[in-house]
């Protein structure tokens, strides 16, 4: 069984789409014979687009490209010559890092948020993954399914029928829910002169789909835009092979036949038995010894009662973090020893520590503006509990650590205060009920897939380990207007914790543009820039 819908295309659309697309059939395809800025382009539309990255490139991008002189570009043309290139440089080298000198577009579709926590875990690749924010979830697909994974193993099962069935009913609740919130939050925050209706409008839609993103399951489909060098995707495809959720296993092989139709000699080795799937069943064995040791020792930790119900805490940090901070910034400006910057740093003033640090951070135009690497000389990790939709915002940070836990009905789920003022709370606490229900019902038939059942609405724990400079960049820009609300509370906290229980103020007050403001229409100001920035740019 083909767990993924068919687009259709017309014979015309089809003959312009090979020459830029590995294929004209399937979720995942790579990008070939478009320029770079062409590639981004696309990319940063498609985040904010309900429309498949074919569709979108056809209606919005064919008309300003010359394609008159494409008519015989075939997406496999030059790989022989490409091979023997790339032979040639590892046999003088005798080092894979040449891998890192190829890189591809892939545009992976209809994965479910479970997958793209999978898909999303490298650090040395870049992501743009559709918002719901953006993309209301009450349309279908081609299929005429709701856009939720349709995993083959559970629909075989007893329990198929049930699951279709639960999982339209959740989206049946939310398609009912948007425009019945949207009518209340018109009424709720009236239009105020001088906001134009567009502006309006998406702030309104932006606030309705932020509250109601919780009635959608895991199981929810996304489109994601990847671009990596073939040594990431190569570490990527063997982390998929070994994961435990088969619809990642599965995934891995189309992402495989596609890559390889453009990058073929980087990935050589990945489904070689004595090369790549050696490797993938080190992956596979490790985590599931580690798993089976832990339980043996533990046998009550998969079932032990939360700690904490939401929220934050800092739950490991330096206490001469600050201290270090100012060495680091001081250590390339003088002959010293490490050791012997610190014991002076140690012993300056509050004054003097004080105008190091504002000399290194300067005066920040904006949160853009971050000062250099002696930030990372310090780290806090934080135990975090927050919705799943949250977590899956915070997750696509890439330049730290994380870890996160299964995902289940037992930390209970947020009610948004919007859902609840405006009349909607009992259908979406029936929504909380037939999710928790399901997932129970799969997690002893199918457990790999139970987690697809959970509504992003239910809480999730994960640890989030970074530098200074790293919370700098993810603080000021996860609390700023325009975040989700959801999010916003948990990067405040953190800015909050890091000043008054690590005691590093000096690091925290660094961070200028965090943002601990509340708002009513969180994109309201944004929409409001982005459309004097249109006005300012003039017609198209």
């Amino acid at each position: 069984m083909f767990p993924y819908a068919e687009e259709t295309f017309t014979e015309d659309e089809v003959e312009v789409l090979r020459h830029y697309v590995t294929n004209v059939e399937g979720p995942v395809f790579a990008l070939v014979n478009l320029p770079e800025v062409v590639k981004g382009a696309l990319f940063a539309r498609y985040s904010r687009s309900a429309k498949s990255l074919r569709r979108l490139f056809l209606d919005e991008f064919v008309g300003e490209l010359d394609v008159s002189g494409d008519a015989g570009v075939d997406a496999t043309m030059g790989l022989r010559r490409a091979e023997e290139l790339y032979d040639r440089v590892f046999l003088e080298y005798g080092d894979d890092s040449v891998a890192q000198l190829g890189g591809v577009h892939l545009a992976c579709e209809q994965a479910s948020n479970m997958l793209t926590k999978v898909l999303e875990w490298g650090r040395l690749m870049a992501y743009l993954e559709q918002s719901t924010r953006y993309v209301p979830y009450d349309s279908r697909l081609s299929s005429g399914h709701y856009r939720y994974h349709r995993d083959p193993e559970v629909l075989e099962s007893p329990l198929g029928a049930r699951y279709v069935g639960d999982m339209d009913r959740m989206f049946d609740t939310y398609a009912a829910s948007l425009p019945a919130l949207q009518a209340w939050l018109t009424r709720r925050f009236p239009q105020h002169a001088g906001d134009s209706d567009f502006v309006y409008r998406q702030s309104i839609r932006a606030k309705a789909l932020d509250a109601l993103r919780g009635l959608l399951p895991a199981a929810s489909l996304s489109n994601v835009g990847m671009y990596g060098t073939g040594q990431s995707y190569e570490m990527l495809m063997l982390r998929m092979r070994a994961h435990p959720l088969p619809e990642a296993r599965r995934y891995a092989q189309l992402m495989l036949d596609e890559l390889r139709k453009v990058i073929p000699s980087f990935l050589q080795r990945v489904d070689v038995p004595e090369r790549g799937g050696v490797w993938t069943e080190y992956l596979a064995e490790t985590a599931a010894r580690t798993e089976e040791t832990v339980a043996r020792l533990w046998p009550d930790a998969q079932d032990a009662p939360s700690e904490q119900a939401s929220g934050v805490r800092l739950v490991d940090w330096d206490p001469e973090g600050e201290d270090k901070v100012i060495a680091a910034i001081c250590y390339p400006r003088t002959s010293l020893s490490d050791q012997e910057v610190l014991r002076r740093v140690r012993a300056l003033g509050a004054e003097d520590r004080r105008s190091l640090m504002a000399a290194y951070v300067g005066d920040r135009v904006n949160r853009r503006h971050r000062p250099g690497r002696a930030f990372e000389r310090t780290e806090y990790r934080f135990d975090v509990v927050s919705d799943y939709g949250a977590f899956r915002d915070l997750q696509r940070h890439r330049m730290l650590t994380i870890e996160w836990q299964h995902l289940g009905p037992a930390l209970g789920y947020e009610m948004p205060e919007t859902v609840v003022e405006a009349g909607l709370a009992e259908r979406y606490e029936r929504t909380m009920a037939r999710s928790a229900d399901l997932y129970q019902a799969m997690a002893s038939a199918c457990p790999a897939q139970a987690s697809y059942a959970v509504a992003l609405a239910f809480r999730i724990r994960y640890a989030m380990q970074m530098n200074a400079r790293e919370a700098m960049h993810m603080l000021e820009l996860r609390s700023g207007e325009q975040g989700h609300p959801a999010y916003r509370v948990v990067a405040q906290d953190m800015h909050r914790l890091i000043a008054e229980h690590a005691g590093h103020r000096l690091i925290a007050e660094a961070m200028g543009f965090v943002d601990h403001a509340s708002y009513d229409l969180e994109r309201l100001g944004s929409e409001k820039r982005a459309e004097a920035r249109r006005s300012a740019v003039g017609p198209a």
